[in-house]
């Protein structure tokens, strides 16, 4: 199979622009620049490309959102703050092919007109920012970017950022508010960031693995970007696959992959001896499947049916060995902490969420807390600003709902407390 993020991940020095350019990086921008930009967001439309940060919506018809005729500055963000558990596809084309994701960058802020684009890092992205920094010096000494790029009458500043490593700026609003100096909190939508975004302009915000597919795009043509996947679920996918397989990895394939070819074919299968147990498809937020629902492939459409969702691309397996409530106490800890505190539902939601699991961990809680669980879960979805409660209640429902009998074999009803200490 060609590939499109991936191809030179294994060559030696393949983040430096040397390694970049021999592989053919750049003809990507030189095409775009002979083109008109409506062309190009005519080509990433016509690709089917749709966002790799999660949500899934269509790449051409997010950057079509832009208003016409403004006379505001446009500005390009890149979402490179990969917080979601299980994630770390985007980390890779940082540091091993950084040029591919300035290319996309370039490509896009010529097609959207923008002329300062920023890159969003995560807090713990230290070295990531690093390759970064290095590859866009090197690639504003060729005149790939800054004034005049290529002897065109186009200029582009890239602006690199670090945040404080809070996941809630992986929401694009809080993203903004962050890059503002403001504190990372989600904005009340409308108006939506294409009309009225960073600065109180019109702002296009696309993650890491998204852009780096631009460059392929504009050079080999939407058709040949389609051959991949399927109608609705175009192009290849990266996909970070962690837990119980023998050997976990970022693999780059046609995004309607069997999820178990994924598991035994590429990331090793489990371990002898072991059986597939649960999987969550594409991140901590996705629905957990059972093991009989895993016959299933990859492509945002297929992963709905099954009631999940595509989400990040983060595939995390889990075997026999595995305890269902403690998987679960671990990540309902890990959204308790992180939740931003502006919504109650949210804010209070998640530390109930938690000190319920953990009361169940104990072998402490009573029968009816996993009604409880539920009536919580139902006080917190659709009641705040961005979808984080939902993103924390999603793993509660479909943990309880599919493993129930391990939650209440946890139960003991000889050794309880009373309701209002557990929720402290």
């Amino acid at each position: 199979m060609e590939k499109i993020l991936t191809k030179n991940f294994e060559l030696k020095n393949s983040h430096t622009l040397e390694v970049y350019e021999s592989t053919g990086g750049y003809a990507g921008l030189r095409k775009a620049l002979s083109m008109k930009p409506k062309e190009i967001q005519e080509e990433v439309k016509d690709s089917g490309l749709r966002g790799r940060g999660g949500a899934g919506f269509p790449t051409g018809i997010k950057w079509g959102f832009v208003p016409p005729n403004t006379t505001k500055p446009i500005y390009l963000c890149v979402n490179a703050d990969e917080g979601e558990p299980g994630t770390f596809k985007d980390r890779e084309i940082l540091l091993r092919d950084p040029h591919r994701l300035i290319e996309g960058i370039v490509i896009a802020s010529f097609a959207l007109n923008v002329h300062t684009a920023f890159v969003y890092f995560r807090g713990e992205f230290v070295l990531e920012r690093k390759r970064f920094d290095e590859a866009l010096e090197e690639a504003t000494r060729k005149h790939f970017v800054g004034k005049n790029i290529l002897g065109k009458k186009y200029d582009l500043e890239i602006i690199s950022h670090m945040g404080a490593g809070a996941y809630i700026c992986g929401e694009e609003t809080a993203l903004l508010n962050s890059l503002e100096g403001y504190r990372g909190l989600p904005r009340i939508k409308p108006p939506f960031p294409a009309v009225e975004g960073l600065f109180e302009c019109p702002t296009i915000i696309n993650n890491v693995e998204t852009l780096a597919n631009i460059p392929f795009i504009v050079e080999k043509g939407a058709k040949a970007f389609r051959k991949f996947g399927t109608e609705k679920s175009t192009g290849t996918r990266l996909f970070a696959v962690s837990g119980h397989v023998q050997k976990p990895g970022v693999f780059e394939l046609p995004i309607n992959v069997s999820l178990m070819d994924l598991i035994h074919d590429h990331a090793g299968g489990l371990k002898p001896g072991r059986r597939l147990k649960a999987v969550i498809p594409g991140g901590s937020s996705a629905p957990v499947l059972r093991a009989d629902e895993c016959d299933v492939k990859m492509d945002y459409e297929s992963l709905a049916e099954k009631g999940t969702m595509a989400g990040s691309g983060a595939v995390i397996v889990m075997d026999d060995t595995t305890d269902m409530v403690k998987a679960l106490r671990i990540l309902m800890e890990f959204y308790a902490h992180e939740s931003c505190g502006q919504c109650t539902p949210c804010r209070e939601g998640c530390r109930w969420l938690l000190n319920l699991v953990q009361r169940l961990d104990r072998g402490e809680a009573r029968p009816k807390d996993l009604d409880l669980l539920f009536e919580i879960c139902k006080q917190m979805k659709g009641k705040t600003i961005c979808v984080f409660s939902e993103a924390a209640a999603a793993p509660i429902e479909s943990f309880v709902t599919k493993f129930r009998e391990e939650f209440v074999a946890k139960i003991s009803e000889t050794k309880t407390l009373p309701i209002a200490e557990a929720t402290a």
